[in-house]
């Protein structure tokens, strides 16, 4: 393919995507296919000679867009909304375009030039020399201040001090690498105190990290991969858990030989409860415990002013991370993490050899994002985040949280005109509406049991797609709002077809 062929592909690519933006509503979202359906659509081995653009993208149009689920679709309202836009599918055509493989490596070589440094850190980024690529790193720092002062986040996480952003590809990565930096933060204290590598390792074996019940399934897979122990606080009646409740645990596995020594904190969890960062806060306060604030989905809303009392008690944790592309028009992947000392995470992550090391990189004042992360390479995303930002200003971002609040607030509303069927689950916060149905006389079934049916046969319909949950042993239906694309008629259409749906359950 020439640049010819490129040009004139690249234009029926465009077209493409704007037919399918024009068509989405059209889409059934989940796909009418079975298991294994593409294993029997295409050769079991790759093409010897090369085949047409014509070819493949008839391919594509056949075989792959019937097997997608439809994430973007107006009716989606499963696990979370992962608002996309055209801004940010513009910035990665530039990003595919560029293919920076951006890992940074210091040019300083010099021990004099290193010693200036250490003596006149504010000269650091004139005299660092970024080889890889220059804007892929410094353009993230950038947005991501940015980002920080938009939502409201303390100073303290500013790059312009001890603190500053990064890209993560999910928060699963963002709780892994910020579990990795308190267990180191944890070691090298002990490590000062004069221990063995041998006492080291024992005492690495008696660490334990928390998370409530609420607590997304991330900090357990993290604790595993880290190999730490892992404890789940349970949770009061509004799905949140208290201060005083970790309190007694830590105090409880600290008298049995454990030391704590992660926690993390959720600004909207699966049933949108939101835990109190001052409270955790005050319970882990003079212990060397590190506190995580996970506002994956939720942290989104912190563009609105009316929603920053969530981040009360921010300057008192330790790091805290929302996902960009799950509710803020940005594609995927894009989990954006703050810290407020990043020395911590070059202490974990850090695998530089010696002729590479000098007293900027050791001060931890220089950013070199391969040591803030699992990756040694990475994408250029900043720039997705650049176009978002630039396009839709603070005030679009905010009109299309408030959208997707308000249209949500209108299934809540939409539900309680049905007492009869159904019962709200967990109070509604930002986008989330948790409901179940109520047992009936008229059924021998259970409410869970209710539930499920009818959470079975709304998906089964294709036309709309929901995810559930479980709160303190009842099953649950999620309804998240979040498409930029849907409008209060797919709220309605997706009340009635519940509604319906539900008294055929109850009537069978």
């Amino acid at each position: 393919m020439d640049i010819e062929e490129f040009r004139k592909r690249g234009h029926e690519t465009i077209d493409r995507i704007c037919k399918y933006y024009q068509e989405l509503d059209s889409y059934d979202v989940l796909p009418k296919v079975e298991p294994g359906y593409l294993k029997k659509l295409l050769p079991q081995e790759a093409p010897e000679d090369p085949e047409s653009f014509d070819a493949i993208q008839s391919d594509m149009e056949s075989k792959i867009i019937p097997g997608v689920t439809h994430w973007q679709s107006p009716n989606f309202f499963a696990f979370y909304p992962a608002s996309s836009s055209f801004p940010t599918i513009l910035a990665d055509m530039y990003s595919d375009m560029l293919n920076c493989i951006g890992f940074n490596v210091s040019s300083l070589s010099s021990p004099l030039l290193c010693c200036a440094i250490a003596f006149f850190t504010h000269l650091i980024m004139i005299c660092r020399k970024w080889i890889c690529s220059p804007a892929c790193t410094e353009l993230e720092t950038i947005v991501l201040d940015w980002l920080a002062k938009l939502i409201g986040l303390h100073s303290d996480f500013l790059s312009e001090g001890k603190g500053g952003g990064v890209i993560q590809s999910s928060a699963s990565e963002a709780t892994l690498v910020t579990l990795l930096a308190a267990r180191q933060r944890l070691l090298n204290k002990y490590k000062a105190q004069g221990l063995s590598e041998d006492e080291l390792y024992e005492l690495s074996t008696r660490l334990i990290a928390y998370g409530s019940e609420q607590t997304h399934s991330r900090l357990e897979k993290a604790s595993m991969i880290a190999n730490t122990r892992f404890r789940i606080i349970p949770t009061g009646r509004n799905f949140s858990i208290r201060g005083e409740t970790v309190m007694l645990e830590i105090e409880n596995d600290v008298m049995n030989g454990l030391i704590p020594f992660y926690i993390v904190t959720t600004v909207g969890t699966t049933s949108s409860a939101v835990n109190s960062i001052s409270d955790i806060a005050n319970a882990i306060e003079g212990t060397s415990v590190w506190l995580h604030v996970d506002a994956a989905h939720a942290g989104s809303a912190l563009v609105c002013p009316e929603y920053r009392h969530y981040l009360d008690g921010i300057n008192r944790s330790d790091s805290f991370d929302f996902n960009m592309h799950e509710w803020l028009l940005t594609n995927f992947d894009a989990s954006c993490l703050w810290v407020r000392n990043r020395k911590y995470l070059n202490d974990a992550l850090s695998v530089k050899p010696e002729f590479l090391r000098n007293p900027a990189s050791e001060s931890g004042l220089v950013l070199d994002y391969r040591d803030w992360e699992i990756p040694v390479g990475r994408r250029f995303r900043s720039l997705k985040i650049w176009f978002v930002l630039r396009s839709y200003g603070a005030k679009g971002l905010r009109e299309h949280v408030r959208k997707a609040v308000k249209l949500a607030q209108r299934f809540f509303h939409g539900i309680l005109r049905h007492p009869d069927l159904f019962a709200i689950s967990a109070q509604p916060a930002f986008s989330l509406v948790c409901f179940h149905v109520k047992s009936n006389p008229d059924t021998p079934y259970s409410s869970n049991q209710l539930t499920s049916k009818v959470y079975d046969r709304a998906n089964e319909t294709r036309q709309i797609y929901l995810s559930r949950t479980v709160l303190h042993d009842q099953e649950v239906i999620r309804f998240a709002v979040g498409s930029p694309w849907t409008t209060e008629e797919h709220i309605d259409k997706a009340l009635e077809l519940l509604v319906k749906i539900t008294r055929d359950v109850v009537r069978a």
